[in-house]
C-alpha cells in the first residue's frame, strides 16, 4: 500500500490527493485514512507541505461529500439503492446510517467521517432527508476539516511509524477510532504546546 501512495503522490501530488478523497467520499471503496495518514508521513519527510496537504484533503472530502448530498437532494433513496451496491454502499449501511441519523441528528455528518461505512453515506441521507444546504454545510465541512487535520497530524508526529494506524483500525474497529481521535488531540496540543513555548 506504501508504494501505491508513494507512487499517487509522486504523479499526481496535491490534485492526486484532493481527487482520491473527492470519490472516496462519494463511496468508492478506497482506504482514505490511510491515505492522509499517509501524506502526513510525506510531509514528515519534508516531501510535501502540511497547510497544502490539509487544504487539497479537505477540499476533496468537502467536494465528495457535496457531491453525494446533491445527488441524494435531486435523485433521493431509489437511486442510492439502485445504484449504491456499484459503489459498495450496501442496504445495511444505508439502514445503519439513517437508524444514527434517527438518533443523533445532524451531528452525525460531523461524526460520520470517522465511521468507515457511514462516513460514505451521510451526504446522500442529508439530502434525501431535505437537511437545508447551510446546517449540512456547517457539519459537513467542519467534519471534512477535522478528519483531514487528524490523520494527516497524526501520520506527521508518528513519522516512521504511520504504518502503525492501519493495525490499530483493522484490529480495534470503532474502538479504535476513538481512540485515534483521542491521540491525535492530545498529540496537537502537546506539540502545538512544546512550539509555543520555544
Amino acid at each position: 500500500m506504501e508504494q501505491q501512495f508513494a507512487q499517487l503522490i509522486s504523479e499526481y501530488g496535491y490534485p492526486g490527493i484532493f481527487i482520491f478523497l473527492a470519490v472516496g467520499i462519494v463511496g468508492l471503496p478506497l482506504p482514505d485514512e490511510m491515505l492522509m495518514t499517509f501524506v502526513g508521513y510525506t510531509v514528515y519527510q519534508g516531501k510535501m507541505s502540511y497547510p497544502l496537504a490539509v487544504v487539497s484533503a479537505f477540499s476533496g472530502s468537502a467536494v465528495g461529500i457535496t457531491i453525494s448530498y446533491l445527488l441524494g437532494s435531486k435523485l433521493g433513496l431509489p437511486f442510492l439503492k439502485k445504484f449504491g451496491p456499484k459503489l459498495h454502499i450496501t442496504e445495511r449501511k444505508i439502514q445503519r446510517t439513517h437508524d444514527l441519523f434517527e438518533k443523533y441528528g445532524s451531528i452525525l455528518i460531523f461524526v460520520g467521517y470517522f465511521i468507515p461505512g457511514v462516513r460514505h453515506v451521510t451526504g446522500y441521507i442529508s439530502g434525501i432527508a431535505n437537511i437545508g444546504i447551510r446546517k449540512f454545510g456547517l457539519f459537513a465541512y467542519s467534519g471534512a476539516l477535522a478528519w483531514s487535520l487528524t490523520f494527516i497530524s497524526l501520520g506527521r508526529e508518528l513519522g516512521e511509524n504511520w504504518y502503525l494506524v492501519q493495525e490499530y483500525l483493522h484490529r480495534y474497529g470503532l474502538f479504535g477510532f476513538a481512540l485515534v481521535i483521542i491521540l491525535a488531540t492530545v498529540m496537537f496540543i502537546y506539540f502545538k504546546f512544546r512550539r509555543g513555548n520555544t
